[in-house]
């Protein structure tokens, strides 16, 4: 692999976790704890597909083989995506959803502003649109963190026992592969370690302040960025690829 076939790669994985993660948002429209709540999570899961589309689209033209942003979206196997296995985990409770967001846009943040610097023009640009939204989502996330945390013994205890279940995922975010390694030195990439720090520091303070207790560093899965995906996730695709998958290039 060349430092513009890890490109490829690298810009690929970025919009996966977008729109995986847009994808679990969406299933909790209707469904979230008040009203102002439901309305914030659709309009973060529109924002999700937004920047998804942009890194798709920038990869089909890199890729100059005719395909399209749908193409990449709905016509792909499981093992083709690269997303982060934090990222397809099932909603479960409104404190499992919230962790998850909350754990992944603290790092996602740091990595958006570590492309903004990066060489490669156009992930500058998206980065630097980007990263606007995402630093929104994270003051929102980390705000109902510290409110559940510090809220009655019953929302402690559930959000301490979410973020303790997730933990195990976030490793995968720091393990730098050959397609990471060639983004950082062919083109100026984030460094995950440096980023790793950043990341515990942030989140450390929000867990911190909401009386919760940080995991230990023990076992932690991956797998999800070379397409080694959970069980859960070919349920996932299997309901967003159903209308294009039975019915190819089905238009409105």
């Amino acid at each position: 692999m060349n430092s513009e076939q890890a490109l490829n790669r690298y810009t690929l994985r970025l919009a996966d976790n977008a729109l995986i993660l847009a994808q679990r948002m969406l299933e909790l429209v209707a469904a979230g704890p008040e009203l102002e709540e439901e309305l914030a999570n659709a309009n973060f899961a529109l924002d999700y597909i937004g920047q998804a589309r942009m890194f798709y689209s920038y990869a089909a033209e890199r890729e100059g083989q005719g395909r399209t942003e749908d193409d990449f979206a709905f016509m792909r196997d499981e093992h083709e995506f690269g997303n982060l296995l934090l990222l397809e985990q099932p909603n479960g409770h409104f404190g499992d959803a919230l962790v998850r967001q909350f754990l992944f846009e603290i790092f996602y943040r740091h990595l958006l502003d570590a492309l903004t610097q990066c060489a490669d023009q156009r992930l500058r640009e998206i980065a630097a649109r980007a990263i606007k939204e995402v630093d929104y989502h994270c003051r929102h996330s980390s705000q109902w963190m510290i409110r559940l945390g510090d809220g009655t013994g019953f929302s402690h205890a559930r959000v301490q026992a979410s973020l303790d279940d997730a933990w195990r995922f976030t490793g995968e975010m720091f393990v730098a592969d050959d397609v990471d390694k060639l983004m950082q030195d062919g083109f100026d990439g984030p460094d995950l370690a440096a980023i790793h720090a950043l990341w515990r520091r942030d989140v450390g303070k929000v867990v911190a302040e909401a009386t919760l207790d940080l995991p230990a560093d023990e076992w932690m899965a991956d797998g999800g960025k070379q397409g080694r995906h959970s069980e859960h996730f070919g349920f996932l695709l299997a309901e967003m690829q159903y209308l294009q998958r039975s019915f190819p290039g089905a238009t409105w």
